[in-house]
């Protein structure tokens, strides 16, 4: 059985901008040493600066064989409740005014829409989990028919 959800949170294209911006400081910065000393500023710097910013946009947020996975998180569906859909407004206020530092909270303040889950099972202290996504209706609807197939037949 393949995924039946797969995102990954990537970083928007204007995020990109800031390895260029921290290769050229890097440039300017070494340059007084020489051209040689100052390309490689260039280079280094925003090699460094890209590989941070795809780090940040890498985490995932996969339904797959009756598991929800979110970035680190890996949670069996049947201890899950109803995804509830947030929209922009909602999602601000999860991850400000009503956010339970108890929660498991994978958040990406460039994607404007969310899900928050409440997590059922008894012996996780976690009271529920929140998701950036793009497309939270779909995985709202995934998680809902993935907790149908796993719920045994009377």
């Amino acid at each position: 059985m393949g995924a039946m959800y797969d995102e990954r949170l990537s970083a928007p294209a204007a995020m990109w901008l800031l390895p260029v911006g921290s290769g050229i400081s890097f440039m300017l910065v070494f340059v007084i040493f020489g051209p040689i000393p100052g390309l490689l500023g260039l280079v280094i710097g925003g090699a460094a600066a890209a590989m941070l910013v795809s780090s940040y946009g890498s985490p995932r947020i996969r339904v797959v064989q009756g598991q929800l996975v979110a970035g680190d998180a890996r949670i069996p569906v049947s201890a899950l409740g109803t995804a509830e859909v947030l929209d922009k407004e909602a999602a601000f206020t999860w991850r400000t005014a009503k956010a339970d530092a108890r929660a498991f909270m994978l958040l990406r303040g460039y994607i404007p829409t969310a899900v928050r889950i409440p997590v059922t099972d008894p012996e996780d202290p976690t009271p529920y989990l929140y998701l950036s996504t793009r497309t939270p209706e779909r995985l709202a609807q995934v998680l809902a028919s993935a907790k149908a197939e796993t719920v045994p037949a009377a």
